[in-house]
């Protein structure tokens, strides 16, 4: 669709060249040779945004009238000015400490009820409570991202918080149009721009961990998504100070990391390449921290596990000897009394699903000697040196240790042990506990 020109004249051709190949399926996957194929259409980098959101809005999601969704602060920096400029077919409705989860996800429905289409304008959470919403009620949504802080804005899942308080990853479906305006991100708390390049530093260890997975246990692996960012990459890191300071260009390049990170997923159609040992921390601290939660942001926490994954890779990847596990068996009387009732069985189907009996613990181990001094110089050239991650995440505002973002210790240990239970993909981690020096790890450490 051919946007108006008072549009394009606000969107850098710069900012979107490489998403545009991608969107208009003129980006090839250099593992098929194939042109991908990914369920965004229209996705915009660019300044202001909130003047032209009537013709933005409407050139990929017309409809007779909107419901504005966001919270009190992003309300204030972009949300009432886009209500504002939609011509009046918009009503603004600003939610109050907004979390992701199914009731919210309810109640949302219900308020907007009356509107045949919802504008999202804010991040990771108003982004995945309209996203759901609209998924599961069949409307479509568009996006107004106010903060580089997540990877969700071009995805088409959901993190969403089940009843039990498991964080799951739901379907969903894809924003007709995501803009993201870099000037508004800029502006963004200094600690939501550290959470941006937290979730983006999860690239290497995810990726060490995908592909450990995909060696030792077949899981598909796919080079496109790390093609896709790899210059943005190193744009960001070279950057990380000037993010420190809000500086617009470096805001520009993390928000399209971001996307392409979110577009690699799409490309694919799983979360593996951004989602590993890392997303797995933070995932049980977000499903199970109950009271010890401090209010910690998604990329905050995954940013200093990376860091943590980083250096337990590391130390597995330094040994010249191949490692040797034990044959795992989830503990299902400890899992039963660790966890809420009705978050049980899901952990257990995925404790089952990484079960190892004493003839594939061998299989295992024999199939992992034969390779081992390739395979630890193929993960060896996927990584990034922790300490370099830990500088440019500090650099950034952000925080590099659990500490420094205000996890307790117990906390963030309880995840690093027990996070294996809640998810059936295998990662270090998993290695580590297998090995036996998950806790010798823990001290050295944590």
């Amino acid at each position: 669709m051919t946007m108006p020109l008072s549009i394009k004249d606000r969107v850098t051709p710069g900012w979107n060249a490489l998403i545009t190949e991608v969107t208009q399926g003129n980006w090839r996957d250099p593992d098929t040779g194939l042109a991908v194929d990914v369920p965004f259409n229209n996705i915009n980098i660019g300044d202001g945004f909130a003047d032209a959101a009537h013709d933005m809005v409407n050139a990929v999601m017309p409809a007779q009238s909107y419901a504005v969704v966001c919270d009190a602060d992003t309300a204030e920096v972009m949300g009432a000015d886009v209500a504002r400029n939609m011509q009046g077919k918009a009503e603004i409705f600003v939610l109050d400490h907004p979390h992701a989860d199914e009731g919210q996800v309810r109640d949302l429905q219900k308020l907007t009820r009356n509107h045949d289409a919802l504008i999202a304008v804010g991040s990771g959470t108003i982004n995945d409570l309209c996203k759901y919403a609209t998924y599961l009620d069949g409307r479509a949504y568009s996006v107004f991202g106010t903060a580089p802080s997540m990877n969700g804005y071009t995805s088409s899942t959901a993190s969403i918080t089940l009843e039990s308080g498991l964080k799951t990853t739901q379907n969903a479906h894809a924003a007709k149009g995501v803009f993201i305006d870099i000037d508004v991100s800029s502006k963004a708390p200094q600690y939501l721009i550290g959470a941006g390049l937290g979730d983006s530093l999860c690239r290497p260890t995810a990726q060490v961990d995908w592909y450990f997975s995909h060696v030792m246990l077949g899981t598909r692996y796919a080079t496109a998504p790390y093609l896709l960012q790899e210059n943005d990459e190193a744009e960001v890191l070279r950057r990380s100070a000037d993010l420190g300071q809000g500086e617009h260009d470096a805001i520009g390049y993390l928000q399209r990391l971001l996307t392409l990170g979110g577009l690699g997923i799409a490309v694919v159609g799983m979360s593996h390449p951004g989602s590993m040992g890392e997303h797995q921390i933070s995932h049980w601290i977000d499903s199970f921290a109950g009271d010890r939660h401090p209010g910690t942001v998604h990329g905050q926490q995954v940013g200093v596990a990376s860091i943590t994954m980083a250096r337990l890779q590391d130390h597995i990847l330094s040994m010249e000897q191949a490692p040797r596990i034990r044959g795992w068996q989830p503990d299902e009387a400890a899992i039963r009394a660790r966890y809420p009732a009705a978050a049980v069985e899901d952990c257990l189907k995925a404790s089952r699903a990484k079960a190892m009996d004493a003839q594939a613990t061998e299989a295992f181990n024999r199939q992992l000697a034969e390779i081992w001094p390739e395979l630890r110089t193929t993960l060896r050239a996927m990584m990034l040196a922790p300490d370099e991650m830990a500088k440019h995440l500090r650099a950034s505002g952000g925080g590099a240790t659990y500490d420094e973002i205000g996890l307790e210790r117990g906390l963030y240990i309880d995840a690093l042990r027990h996070c294996r239970e809640m998810r059936d993909r295998y990662s270090m981690l998993d290695l580590a506990d297998d090995m036996g020096i998950l806790d010798s790890f823990i001290e050295e450490w944590v």
